[in-house]
């Protein structure tokens, strides 16, 4: 019997908490690990009280034709990353790894390409994170230095940096 990666093990469990996502579009799973323990977790989701797309039957941004990684305002849901860093205490995310995990929410295939849009980039750099474990295939990812985006701003328009 072969031993499972400890990347591969948390992204199982990234996997899993995406089960709770209430998006229609992308479902999403976040965890937080500092020094080999889950610090938390999250999934993309209505803010607490509110309604969401899948108790509303409709994606708001379907419904106006929004093409995906655009217009996140009109988004209902708080991102997966978001959930899990807003779950936990900065001491904790300090020097930490996210570990993510997307499926199409239609289909259910993994996606391949999957990563934090700019304003989750924003929050995982002032959350002290130093790096995002990104699955990519049910064995394979890639692994992202938060430095990197940091370097690479993303914020600039081309050709102001």
């Amino acid at each position: 019997m072969k031993r499972i990666d400890k990347e591969n093990y948390y992204l199982d469990i990234a996997e899993t908490v995406l089960e709770r996502s209430t998006c229609l579009r992308r479902q999403y799973g976040a965890i937080l690990v500092k020094h080999d323990e889950i610090v938390s977790t999250g999934y993309n989701g209505a803010p607490r009280g509110r309604k969401n797309c899948m108790d509303l039957g409709y994606c708001t941004r379907d419904a106006m034709n929004v093409p995906s990684g655009e217009r996140y305002e009109l988004c209902r849901s708080v991102h997966a990353e978001m959930n899990a860093i807003i779950s936990a205490a900065r001491r904790d995310s300090l020097d930490s790894t996210l570990y993510l995990a997307g499926r199409d929410a239609k289909t259910g295939a993994l996606l391949e390409h999957a990563t934090s849009c700019s304003m989750c980039r924003r929050l995982i750099i002032n959350a002290g994170i130093s790096k995002v474990v990104i699955r990519t295939t049910p064995t394979e990812y890639k692994t992202v230095l938060v430095e990197e985006w940091i370097e690479q701003d993303d914020s600039l328009p081309d050709g102001l940096d």
